[in-house]
């Protein structure tokens, strides 16, 4: 039998990974993307990697109160360090990717001007500090923040394939029940 995570650690998992994964393509297509369609493009962008962040407050909440499957016995002490690294890692990564992105997003020039809509449903507050500090700085900052949220990327996308080619290894070469533990459906 298979020690499989509990349905919501499942569900905050998957919806949270197709985000990223839905960001990361809005990222790469945006630069290519007719003029009209670049500024929908980055609100979209904005709108999700903000439900990001909440969805991910609520995963490390769930996993603060509820233990996850221990790894099969087969697993090497170093495939779990290794294991417990990335995953880290991955939890850091899903607060630093939103948070510079709100950051650097607050600091820019025309946010007083232009309000960002959470999916176009209600305006989405920006850190209102930013708005008074003098321009020059402002820029600055934003740029910065940019910078970090541009290394954060770089960062997740290895992360990312730590995280899957590790399950894929213990799945098919392994021959151990890795996906099982974590996708959607019956115990």
């Amino acid at each position: 039998m298979v020690k499989r995570y509990t349905h919501a650690a499942i569900a905050l998992h998957w919806l949270i990974a197709i985000m990223i994964i839905a960001n990361i393509a809005l990222a790469w297509i945006w630069p290519h993307a007719a003029d009209e369609q670049v500024r929908p493009m980055i609100n979209a962008h904005k709108s999700i990697g903000i439900t990001v962040l909440g969805l991910a407050i609520m995963r490390l909440l769930w996993r603060f109160t509820h233990r996850p499957p221990a790894y099969p016995p087969s697993y090497q002490g170093w495939e779990r360090a290794a294991s417990h690294g990335v995953h880290g890692l991955l939890y850091a990564v899903m607060f630093v990717m939103p948070l510079t992105g709100w950051i650097m997003d607050s600091a820019w020039k025309d946010a007083g001007t232009h309000p960002m809509f959470w999916f176009g449903l209600f305006e989405w507050p920006r850190i209102a500090w930013f708005q008074h500090l003098d321009p020059a700085l402002r820029d600055r900052l934003h740029d910065g923040f940019g910078a970090a949220h541009g290394l954060a990327a770089y960062a997740l996308y290895a992360l990312f394939l730590l995280h899957v080619g590790g399950a894929l290894k213990h799945q098919f070469l392994d021959r151990e029940r890795e996906l099982q533990r974590m996708w959607p459906g019956r115990d």
